[in-house]
């Protein structure tokens, strides 16, 4: 059963959900790429900010103070406006902040694990301060003599973070959105070249072409072979192979002069309308063609085999079924006579010398005009004679009897 959409539809549709699963596949992962991206870039800013504050000597010195925050809080403070961040956060190595956004918040435990900075390591993750969810770096402070006595903790808070993600998102979006509008319309403009390609036909229209084809050419008493203006044979059926003495399967995208013969390709080449016999190994074959060399360059051609031995078949039957044709003009039973009364016509009339319509009539028990027509149709064809009769009063009548020199028996 054939699709109830055309061609034209099930190929604009196909191509445009390829179109937008791939585009759709794309813009995923290059969001993916573009937070990480993201995420990357701010880790690397944090990382910097957190080595530069735990390495500042302002802030080393301050660690010797009664108020450390005193003198870490603005400096803090200054590096977080500059660098855009949610916090910059100095503990020591109890935990203590001595600074943050909030100052209500010095002086008080952090309320996060700083037990990876604290052992001499960087830690980057996502934690829940007080601030909230952030995205955060985390570096040990060190005194002059490398042991560590604090810690620097910088980070951005993750609704900042995807808020800026999602701003750059937009120009990814309307990149995809485009993409896609393209695509459809080179879908568009592919499947109108198809259709062209394909002179508009739909697949069950192409199914049946293919189907009749295949039936025809290989049902065909006839040998059909095309060949290619490369020189190469692009369509063989099953006569055409048999007189080859070859496979269809071998003899397909073969070198034409390869399987043909010399004979053969001349035929191919110079063009055969009428027909010339060939001698092709026990077959002589009947060989016409459209030429395959036009104004001196190669063209595709069809070359067409008869078996010889068939053709005269083919005349014998025509001939015979004229002689069956003209006899049963001559001799057969018109329309509206029957063959039956016709052969009690025939019996009647030799049982008498000679007899009139009326009386054949009488004896086959017909009506005259009945009786005359069928005598009429034996005088037509020679199987009874006619003859006037002056010996009746009026208008001389009509005798027939039958032809002594014709059998006048029933067929």
């Amino acid at each position: 059963m054939a699709s109830k959409m055309t061609l034209r539809v099930q190929l604009l549709l196909l191509q445009a959900l390829i179109v937008f699963l791939v585009t759709l596949a794309t813009g995923i992962v290059a969001g993916a790429f573009q937070e990480n991206a993201l995420r990357e870039a701010y880790k690397e800013r944090m990382q910097a900010v957190a080595q530069s504050v735990a390495s500042l000597p302002t802030v080393l010195d301050a660690f010797d103070d009664i108020d450390p925050s005193a003198a870490i809080q603005p400096v803090a403070e200054v590096i977080r406006e500059a660098s855009d961040l949610a916090y910059v956060v100095v503990a020591n190595a109890d935990g203590i902040r001595y600074s943050h956004p909030n100052p209500d918040r010095i002086g008080e435990e952090v309320s996060t694990d700083a037990s990876v900075p604290l052992s001499g390591e960087i830690y980057v993750g996502t934690q829940t301060g007080t601030l909230g969810t952030s995205w955060r770096v985390k570096v040990p402070i060190r005194d002059e003599d490398g042991d560590v006595i604090g810690t620097a903790s910088v980070g951005i808070l993750e609704s900042e973070l995807n808020a800026e993600f999602l701003s750059n998102l937009t120009w990814l979006i309307s990149a995809m959105l485009a993409a896609a509008v393209l695509g459809v319309l080179g879908s568009a403009w592919v499947t109108s070249v198809i259709r062209r390609r394909i002179y508009s036909l739909e697949p069950h229209q192409i199914a049946a072409l293919v189907k009749n084809q295949e039936t025809t050419l290989h049902r065909l008493s006839e040998g059909v072979i095309t060949v290619s203006a490369e020189g190469r044979v692009t369509l063989v059926n099953d006569a055409a192979a048999r007189f080859l003495g070859r496979d269809a399967v071998d003899i397909t995208d073969a070198d034409a002069d390869g399987v043909l013969g010399d004979e053969l390709m001349a035929v191919l080449r110079e063009g055969e309308p009428a027909g010339r016999p060939v001698i092709v190994g026990s077959h002589v074959l009947v060989a016409r063609s459209t030429g395959s060399i036009v104004d001196g360059e190669g063209v595709e051609a069809t070359l067409l085999l008869r078996d010889h031995t068939e053709l005269h078949d083919v005349v014998r039957r025509v001939e015979t079924a004229d002689a069956i044709i003209a006899f049963r003009q001559r001799f057969g039973v018109p329309k509206g006579l029957s063959a039956e009364t016709l052969d009690r016509v025939v019996s009647a009339l030799s049982a008498r010398p000679n007899a009139s319509a009326s009386e054949i009539g009488e004896d086959v028990q017909i009506s005259r005009v009945s009786a005359r027509r069928y005598l009429e149709h034996l005088a037509g064809s020679g199987r009874a004679l006619r003859a006037l009769d002056y010996t009746t009063k009026g208008r001389p009548s009509t005798r027939y009897r039958a032809h002594e020199a014709t059998d006048v028996r029933p067929l």
